[in-house]
């Protein structure tokens, strides 16, 4: 598909350039011609001024002859011109079709996989429940406990596949746009303080404890996204981590910029994985633990672009047996007319939402 589309573009191209050198030579053998023949003119008639004997020489008659000699000689010298324009505009306008539409060309392949990627991931729940229901209605003995046990279960598919459609939809707004003009100064104690209440509960179940050590700046951004943004790394870390381990929560500037760090003790993860753990879909479980975990692999891919929307980075760094550092690192609100009493106000504002 996409070949014949370069085919054409290239052509469309090449025909625009074609026509614009063609109406140029149109207009240069016009222009030379005319002068051509005005200076043969000039010249005749200035010498059978000065020289009246020349009135009759015929070599100075001849000039309509010599006229046409050199307008041949202009018409292909324009030939010779526009085959050189037609060779080179034809490289050159392959290679801009293929410039052109080789991100539509990568965007489409990514779709194609994101389009297959979401379908297998989706069917896999629904095969589940689907089965799960029908077993259920074909026992006609099948107990109480039997029974709630299949609705638990329906229960559990019904939640991944809620949790995937959330995570696409955050995908698809994050790809869409995400409104910097709607971006508020947000301190980031808050939203470490936040990120830390909503895994609170999953870091209980394992056992593994949480410590923080962070400055409070702040930053220009969505409140709600950057502490998704913690969220999706702490989750990672306290899942990855064995039980009884710590994960270690930092936050250090530098100039203009924050550099926040989670890190974990955990199996990490090898080199090969470790450049394709931002792509969607991809999960590099066997590298990070022997113990399986439930997820699609499209937190890092959110977390990556939420921090891209918010004009940062995130970057991952890894040593297998060791653990795994997820580093943040988003520019720093610079600071006008700041108060301690203004800054209260911006904590109290931040955490305002908690009381409710």
């Amino acid at each position: 598909m996409f070949r014949s589309a370069t085919f054409k573009l290239t052509m469309w191209y090449l025909a625009i350039v074609m026509v614009i050198s063609i109406c140029f030579s149109f207009a240069v053998y016009h222009f030379a011609t005319n002068e051509l023949s005005f200076g043969l003119q000039h010249q005749t008639q200035r010498i059978f001024h000065r020289f009246p004997v020349f009135n009759n020489d015929p070599f100075l008659e001849s000039q309509g002859q010599d006229i046409s000699t050199g307008a041949h000689h202009i018409i292909w010298q324009l030939v010779y011109f526009n085959i050189l324009v037609f060779v080179g505009a034809g490289f050159a306008s392959y290679f801009l079709a293929r410039r052109t539409l080789q991100p539509i060309e990568v965007a489409h392949e990514q779709q194609k996989r994101f389009t297959a990627d979401v379908s297998h991931e989706l069917r896999t729940p629904l095969t589940s429940l689907k089965m799960g229901s029908e077993v259920a209605l074909m026992d006609p003995a099948a107990s109480k406990k039997e029974l709630r046990e299949a609705l638990e279960s329906n229960l559990e598919d019904a939640a991944k596949m809620d949790m995937l459609i959330n995570n696409l939809l955050r995908l698809t707004k994050l790809d869409a746009d995400t409104a910097q003009s709607a971006f508020v100064p947000v301190k980031t104690a808050g939203l470490v303080e936040t990120a830390l209440a909503q895994t609170k509960k999953i870091a209980e179940q394992k056992d593994i404890t949480i410590v923080t050590s962070s400055k409070n700046v702040s930053l220009l951004g969505d409140g709600d996204a950057l502490v998704q943004l913690l969220v999706i790394l702490l989750d990672n870390a306290i899942k990855y981590s064995p039980e009884h381990s710590t994960v270690h929560v930092e936050a250090t500037t530098h100039q203009d910029v924050l550099q926040l760090s989670v890190r974990d003790s955990g199996q990490g993860i090898t080199p090969e994985a470790l450049p394709h753990v931002f792509d969607r879909f991809y999960r590099a479980d066997n590298a990070r633990t022997k113990t399986n975990h439930d997820g699609y692999g499209l937190g890092l891919s959110i977390a990556k672009l939420i921090a891209d929307k918010h004009n940062g980075t995130i970057t991952l760094t890894s040593s297998v047996g060791k653990g795994t550092t997820a580093t943040i690192q988003l520019p720093i609100l610079k600071k006008v007319a700041t108060t301690s009493a203004a800054s209260d106000e911006l904590d109290a504002g931040h955490k305002q939402p908690k009381q409710l």
